[in-house]
């Protein structure tokens, strides 16, 4: 396989001794990265991405309130959406009794 380097002549493509290009048998015999790694190297450095999940999460949804519930909400200071949460629950529990 030729590499086109736009400095060197069309027919010409740079070759490194100590790094031959592969061929067809290298790639062959070639193992997998991780079969390549002495055990327990992959458990040690797998883990779960993102913050763990935590049981009862709460559900991200979108909700259209009229403006002068939400200013009511927020004049109380932060923790607005947490009495939000709070006064609907209350308001269920009124609902089922």
């Amino acid at each position: 396989m030729s590499i086109k380097h736009p400095l060197l002549p069309p027919d010409t493509a740079p070759f490194d001794d100590d790094n031959p290009e592969w061929t067809a048998d290298m790639f062959a015999r070639a193992g997998k990265p991780l079969d390549l790694l002495p055990p327990g190297v992959e458990e040690a450095f797998a883990r779960a991405r993102g913050r763990p999940r935590l049981e009862g999460a709460k559900v991200a949804v979108k909700l259209r309130l009229d403006p002068d519930v939400i200013d009511g909400f927020k004049a109380g200071g932060p923790g607005w959406q947490t009495r939000i949460n709070a006064a609907l629950k209350a308001a269920l529990a009124r609902e089922r009794g």
